[in-house]
């Protein structure tokens, strides 16, 4: 990974050769828990790389051995109302920053991706998975459930299970049913998910950005819907 840019809670490369930049969560003592400040950052990053021109490939990631653990459920105990505000506007931007990203984006996915961090994993176009992957919706039985852009992935029959039952799927299985495009040691994630950058990154940025402009718009998702609405 080339050299990096530290914010306070993700990390940043520079962009190399290839046009491939790498946002990393970089709060693994909490899981690289979602705060509203790493989300913020986050959509920052993603603005500012999506600007630059010489950028044709996103790369996120998590620190650590978890991809991210969700939401950082600890924000939950201030109920003010103006950090509530706060909180679930960044969450609205953070969704559709990275799902209408206008070049691709791909998920390295370290570790575990649970609740929100699993919504963040398929967010992204394509997705390589470290054999210590899995991927959860344990918060089925108190909060709503990002479905849609999963649906896409694994079709209405998976989806739904996996929405209605927040039960694990290892990498295999993810392997398996088109939740990711590859699994490989967790010490060859970054080389595999570098590879697949740069093969994307070969075409020219305004072919990406055209080819992703039809994968935004087959979605089909309204830009104002809110989080708990997508």
């Amino acid at each position: 990974m080339p050299a990096v840019t530290t914010q306070t809670q993700i990390v940043v490369s520079d962009i190399d050769e290839c046009g491939v930049a790498w946002v990393t969560l970089n709060r693994p003592e909490k899981k690289n828990a979602l705060s509203t400040i790493l989300r913020d950052e986050v959509s920052d990053a993603f603005d500012r790389l999506t600007a630059d021109p010489s950028v044709r490939v996103i790369v996120i990631t998590g620190s650590g051995t978890v991809f991210s653990a969700g939401f950082d459920l600890m924000e939950f105990a201030d109920s003010s109302p103006g950090f509530q505000e706060r909180l679930w506007k960044s969450s609205d931007r953070f969704h559709h920053t990275i799902l209408r990203c206008p070049i691709p984006v791909v998920a390295a996915v370290n570790g575990p991706a649970v609740a929100g961090g699993f919504d963040l994993a398929v967010l992204a176009d394509l997705r390589v998975a470290a054999e210590t992957a899995r991927f959860a919706h344990v918060e089925h039985t108190f909060a709503s459930v990002v479905y849609r852009p999963l649906r896409d992935l694994v079709g209405g029959s998976i989806a739904r299970e996996l929405v209605l039952t927040g039960r694990n799927v290892d990498a295999t299985e993810a392997l398996s049913i088109g939740l990711v495009s590859r699994v490989v040691a967790a010490d060859q994630l970054v080389k595999a998910t570098n590879a697949l950058a740069r093969t994307v990154a070969s075409a020219p940025r305004e072919i990406l950005m055209r080819t992703k402009a039809k994968i935004i718009a087959s979605a089909g998702i309204d830009p104002t819907l809110l989080t708990l609405d997508i």
